[in-house]
């Protein structure tokens, strides 16, 4: 099963100590505070969650939560 948007935006929110209505799903992640840890820890947490293998310069490369919808959908499990 797919991560949906909310989920994903949760996370994040978890991650970084906000709230998810606080995090946009166009904008660049970096700019809201998250960091190469906290994407490791993301990374961590959907793999071993929801069997998602995805790679952290994935991620990094496009750090946006519609992005990474997208780029979640499409890895392999």
């Amino acid at each position: 099963m797919a991560l949906t948007l909310e989920q994903l935006r949760g996370d994040v929110a978890d991650v970084l100590g906000e709230d998810p209505e606080d995090i946009p799903v166009d904008e660049n992640l970096v700019d809201y505070g998250l960091d190469s840890v906290r994407l490791m820890a993301l990374v961590g947490r959907w793999r071993e969650a929801h069997g998602i293998e995805i790679s952290f310069a994935d991620l990094a490369e496009k750090p946006a939560l519609e992005e990474w919808a997208a780029l979640l959908a499409a890895a392999p499990r």
